[in-house]
């Protein structure tokens, strides 16, 4: 690619994507621009990535032909207005703000212009992020892939569309928070065993990564996979017993669809 990528904030999630944008070679270091309002994690990026400071969001925007819009919600339409005069038919503003529908750029920026929404997730900071993509019309397939290719520097990418794109933030967004959470109890539970803590984390971690892949590499229904464990009269289907009797799957399922409520209520915010 011979496009120089801007970013407007650098805070967890969008330094993640700097770095790996910067590691990949996708582009040349020095073609990722970006502006935070925090300098000093500006010129430890620039240390560390040998990326491109920028004076300013609107410096940024002139400068790019990609702009990624990495800053929180609540600030959106501040920096929107502070770029607009610089974003013109050519250039493709990309978001990772959680909740914020297309319309909502539209109404600001302008309807001729080119956007795509999209919604990572913090294992980005490893490389093992996922991220859902939409486009609007105006953006053409070439550029849409161009973008894609960008986003999966750390981690898969897949279109969907935009109508689903507040619903899958359970399944995508804030589920991290849930496995976080699984793998804490499944810890705790093992130093109640006597297993030492830093030991228990790493086994209940490690559990959890190899069972994902299976997942995706064996292509198999997770229940199959889950049948392959439970031998009879043993005792992993004794412990899967336990989590049928107290609601385990019931649990998981009300609490991401709460989640998703949540996520369309954020996005009506914005209509």
């Amino acid at each position: 690619m011979d496009n120089k990528i801007g970013f407007i904030g650098a805070g967890n999630m969008g330094y993640a994507m700097i770095t790996s944008i910067a590691k990949s070679g996708i582009v040349p270091a020095e073609n990722v621009l970006v502006f935070d309002v925090d300098k000093d994690k500006l010129s430890v990026l620039k240390e560390n990535a040998g990326i491109t400071i920028s004076d300013s969001a609107l410096e940024t925007t002139q400068k790019a032909d990609i702009i990624i819009l990495a800053v929180k919600p609540n600030t959106v339409k501040a920096v929107l207005n502070d770029i607009k005069p610089a974003i013109d038919n050519n250039k493709i503003l990309v978001s990772v703000a959680v909740g914020i529908p297309i319309k909502f750029y539209k109404n600001i920026i302008g309807e001729d212009k080119k956007f795509i929404r999209t919604m990572p997730n913090t294992p980005a900071l490893v490389g093992e992020g996922m991220t859902l993509m939409c486009c609007d019309e105006n953006v053409n397939q070439k550029e849409a892939e161009q973008v894609k290719k960008i986003f999966e520097c750390f981690g898969k990418v897949e279109f969907l569309e935009e109508k689903l794109m507040s619903e899958v933030t359970a399944v995508t967004g804030s589920s991290p928070a849930y496995v976080f959470m699984f793998i804490e109890a499944m810890a705790d539970a093992a130093v109640l065993s006597g297993i030492p803590r830093s030991l228990a984390y790493k086994l209940a971690a490690q559990a959890v990564l190899g069972s994902a892949k299976m997942v995706i590499e064996t292509g198999k229904h997770p229940g199959e996979l889950k049948d392959q464990v439970c031998s009879p009269a043993g005792t992993t289907i004794e412990a899967v017993r336990s989590l049928e009797k107290n609601r385990f799957r019931h649990a998981v399922i009300e609490a991401m669809d709460e989640c998703t409520k949540k996520a369309l209520e954020i996005g009506k915010m914005y209509d």
